[in-house]
């Protein structure tokens, strides 16, 4: 069995620990599924089709994706699991994308590359391009397709700004010929942390996502979806958005709470080991499972290590790497037991190369040649750095994945 250290590999080098992979993808399904809700994970994480397979397996309801190429390479992937289903979390705008998404949903094809696509509306404009794409479908083909309004947050991203103009927007949905599955957004810009005014906050946007379903159900067959991104608030999404939804009248208006959590899956070092909401769901903790490893390039000064890693290979937008254990390596490369570290902390990052502050204690402990074990934050950009990643157990590597940016 191959093992990180074979000359078939070199450094910088991606690697996901195989039981805390498989831990995250268990703890997650169970704890939505104990919450009442569905889980299409986001695959922009990692867009890898083997991992996408290990979150089919644990019961994923479909897979979401944040552009139309994504979309493409999703499907093309066979969407693994029940269904063939997919969630494109933004509006589709270009005519070319939407002929070609007709294309994928259309009944009596050998190739038909999905069962149910579903996509964001958050303007008039984009609901007029969807319906010109899919004019004249057959019933059946135009049912693939299904629409969530999108509800924004005043000063963040996309979406509608009030549930008043949600409501409105489904309308015309509805009016188009569409078929209108719900409502949707994505909390982030909503908070950044976890304070309890911060998960108040959350909350309050969720209530706003309720309020939309009361206003559209009628125009809506069967339940209606309510979806959130989930990774960093998973606990206030699903609390609030499982509970049965009541209309003016009070009678119940039969819902869907559907989230997107996709970070999960590796978990991470930094912005994700903070806000951990799946032990605020009274879950596991979960583990990190990535790791880089690169290797000791130079110690140029006292208090000073160059690593060969850069911007180009591992995330740096929301904090950068954190240096957890240093291996010795022999004359074959091969390397020894590892050493936790201390004291050590990357300061900055040029493309290929980062710096490392050394406490004086620690000087001489590192050495051209041995290699570090970067923990970091934000999976979905380092993820995106590497073309494979290798599965391990400790050394041994039991699967090497594609990574399809």
């Amino acid at each position: 069995m191959l093992r990180i250290d074979d000359p078939t590999f070199t450094w910088p080098l991606l690697t996901l620990d195989e039981a805390a992979l498989d831990h995250n993808i268990a703890t997650v399904a169970r704890a939505l599924d104990e919450g009442g809700v569905e889980h299409a994970p986001h695959v922009k994480t990692h867009m890898s089709r083997e991992i996408w397979q290990r979150q089919a397996a644990a019961g994923a309801w479909g897979a979401t994706v944040a552009t139309p190429a994504q979309l493409r390479t999703a499907l093309g992937w066979g969407v693994a699991g029940p269904g063939r289903r997919a969630f494109l979390a933004n509006e589709l705008v270009d005519p070319r994308d939407i002929a070609w998404l007709r294309a994928a949903l259309t009944d009596g094809t050998a190739d038909r590359a999905a069962d149910e696509v579903w996509v964001y509306v958050d303007s008039a404009r984009g609901i007029d391009l969807l319906a010109e794409g899919f004019a004249g479908a057959a019933p059946d083909d135009a049912a693939r397709l299904g629409v969530l309004v999108e509800l924004g947050v005043p000063g963040g991203r996309t979406g509608v700004r009030t549930v008043s103009d949600a409501v409105a927007l489904a309308g015309l949905v509805h009016d188009a010929g569409l078929r209108l599955v719900g409502v949707a957004g994505y909390e982030g810009p909503v908070a950044g942390g976890t304070s309890p005014d911060e998960l108040t906050a959350v909350g309050r946007w969720c209530d706003q996502l309720r309020e939309v379903a009361t206003g559209i159900a009628g125009l809506v067959t069967g339940p209606v979806v309510l979806s959130a991104g989930g990774s960093a608030f998973a606990d206030v999404v699903t609390r609030r958005l499982a509970v049965p939804v009541q209309d003016a009248a009070g009678e119940t208006v039969p819902t869907r709470a559907v989230v997107r959590s996709g970070a999960y899956v590796t978990h991470d070092h930094g912005h994700y080991l903070r806000t951990d909401p799946w032990t605020r769901l009274g879950a596991p903790a979960l583990r990190p499972a990535i790791t880089v490893w690169a290797s000791v390039l130079s110690a140029p000064e006292p208090g000073l290590v160059i690593c060969g890693m850069g911007r180009r290979d591992v995330s740096f937008d929301i904090d950068l790497p954190t240096p957890l254990v240093v291996r010795p390596a022999d004359g074959a490369g091969r390397l020894g037991e590892a050493r936790e570290l201390a004291g050590v902390q990357v300061t900055a990052l040029n493309d290929q190369h980062a710096y490392l502050s050394v406490e004086p204690v620690s000087e001489g402990g590192l050495r051209p040649g041995d290699v570090i074990g970067f923990g970091i934050s934000h999976p979905c950009t380092t993820f995106d750095k590497y073309r494979t990643a290798l599965v391990t157990r400790g050394d041994e590597v039991t699967e090497q994945v594609t990574l399809d940016f």
